[in-house]
């Protein structure tokens, strides 16, 4: 992995709004990166967790573990109108 992104999280606020938002590379065409600096980090690459591991990886596989881990870390419970688990 080295000096490669796995993730980004961003945070935007603006006229008192703030939003938010977090992305994990599960199975990610990394070809798209080629065009941009991700995050403006120049020199910088991005990988994915099925590009680290050598094998396709799903988000389906990685969504509840995450969550679970998320809740976890932040010591928080998540609470969604559609329950992506179901």
């Amino acid at each position: 992995m080295g000096d490669s992104k796995l993730c980004a999280i961003g945070v935007h606020c603006r006229n008192h709004i703030t939003s938010h938002g977090l992305a994990l590379n599960c199975c990610t065409d990394l070809t798209w990166f080629e065009h941009i600096v991700p995050c403006g980090l120049e020199g910088k690459g991005v990988t994915s967790l099925s590009h680290e591991l050598g094998q396709h990886v799903a988000v389906s596989h990685i969504l509840e573990p995450f969550l679970d881990s998320f809740q976890e870390v932040f010591d928080c419970t998540l609470v969604s109108s559609e329950d992506p688990r179901d």
